[in-house]
């Protein structure tokens, strides 16, 4: 039994030596391969019967070393949308089934998980890499700017253009000289949005009365209109006073002190540290407008001031309004934000890329396009966001490249090759000695 024994033992040595060349050379196609993870083999010796006294030839199998949790080196990409984690995780994908009636890609229900970060938007908005699995993503509230962690979907980003947003505050900075020159004009011209995006022209003509520290300042543009379309460049008007005033001796010299709001404004009542604003009510022919200025704070030295000098100064003015816009690309950030970004300055965030772990990554099941699938082995698949909760970082602009090694993939593939012929050259000997007992018969 014991030549028949080594002949059987042999043969499975063969086919190990035969699956961990397999193994080999898989590693070596795909050593370009971005984000392929390499697979290695463990021999494992099965007995047939063993004593301290005999021992029958048992046999050999190989079985895979997944080395997903192994790093492949990080290089960088001139794709700007190319993406290599940086420890661990993986990027949550959609392998497409199809279309629907409408012509929309349908998704395998399935879910994927792959280190391949060559992504790339295709002809529908959509995020792929080079081997078509879809990334997806937790999508973002253009409101608020929150993800909903609650939902994966594939990420799709529209390219329509940013809406104009109607200019609602302004914040107004300026320096009103405590003895102006005769015949100089107190006056700034500042630009703000309509609600459909087009710049309107607001003058703030400032004049001193014959109280000292009391200015009354108009608000003026040449498109404003009554309700009927009629021709109405005076918006509104109103008296600042700077303190310190005999309606309110306790402000400090130089900071507004009151508003008294005259015709088409309304203005916020004096309370120390809060803000002074006046808010007046425009129409550039799509309805009623309001704008709120605000003047800096009551009492305190922002803003609008009243100190020495002779001549008027604006120091800085800035409003919230915003032109309409056209789409120019998208940028990620480190944090996995997708942001859209727009021709006029505007950028908005539409969805956040969320990295998943696994506590026992190397026991995922390998899928076609180095796309892998959850086990029971692997444990539950949890989403974070970039370095979170052992969660990897993110390299933008850079992929992660094939973590096998040719030098160390050569030097295995040389020991299967003289393992095999060893076990080829047993195979050999065996049969010799089996002819050899045969002979004996004859």
């Amino acid at each position: 039994m014991s030549i028949f024994g080594a002949l059987n033992t042999a043969v499975s040595g063969l086919t190990a030596q035969s699956d961990a060349f397999g193994n080999i050379s898989q590693n070596i196609a795909n050593s370009q391969t971005t984000g392929y993870k390499g697979v290695n083999t463990n021999f494992v010796d099965y007995l047939t019967y063993s004593t301290a006294t005999q021992n029958e030839p048992g046999s050999v199998v190989a079985l895979p070393s997944y080395q997903n949790e192994v790093q492949g080196t990080i290089a960088q990409s001139s794709d700007p949308l190319a993406m290599a984690i940086s420890g661990q995780g993986f990027f949550s994908v959609a392998e497409a089934n199809g279309t629907n009636a409408s012509g929309q890609t349908t998704f395998n229900p399935l879910q994927y998980y792959t280190r391949a970060g060559d992504f790339t938007m295709n002809n529908q908005g959509y995020l792929v890499n080079s081997a078509g699995e879809y990334l997806q993503g937790w999508s973002v509230n253009p409101a608020t700017g929150i993800a909903n962690q609650n939902q994966l979907a594939p990420i799709q980003v529209n390219q329509a253009q940013f809406n104009p947003v109607a200019t609602s505050t302004a914040d107004f900075s300026a320096n009103l000289p405590a003895t102006p020159a005769a015949g100089t004009p107190m006056s700034s011209q500042v630009q703000i949005y309509d609600a459909l995006g087009t710049q309107q022209t607001l003058t703030l003509n400032w004049a001193q009365t014959a109280t000292a520290g009391q200015w009354n300042v108009t608000v003026s543009s040449p498109n404003n209109q009554t309700a009927g379309g009629a021709s109405s460049p005076t918006i509104g008007t109103a008296t600042v006073d700077f303190g310190p005033t005999a309606g309110n001796p306790a402000a400090p010299a130089g900071t507004i002190s009151g508003i008294a709001a005259g015709a088409g404004a309304t203005a916020s009542s004096y309370t120390t540290g809060q803000p002074a604003t006046l808010t007046v009510n425009a129409n550039f022919g799509n309805g009623t407008q309001p704008v709120s200025l605000n003047f800096g704070n009551f009492g305190q030295a922002n803003g609008v001031t009243q100190y020495a000098g002779t001549t008027y100064s604006l120091l800085n003015f800035s409003q919230n309004g915003v032109p309409a816009g056209a789409f120019t690309g998208i940028s990620i950030q480190s944090t996995g934000n997708i942001v859209a970004n727009y021709n006029n300055g505007q950028s908005l965030s539409i969805a956040q890329v969320p990295l998943t772990t696994f506590n026992n990554a190397n026991a995922l099941q390998s899928q076609n396009g180095q796309a892998f699938t959850a086990t029971a082995g692997s444990g539950n698949p949890s989403s974070q966001a970039p370095n979170n909760n052992g969660a990897g970082g993110l390299v933008v602009g850079s992929v992660e490249q094939s973590n096998t090694d040719i030098a160390t993939q050569f030097t295995q593939l040389i020991v299967a090759q003289q393992a095999y012929s060893a076990n080829a050259k047993s195979i050999t000997t065996a049969s010799q000695m089996l002819q050899t007992a045969i002979n004996m018969i004859q």
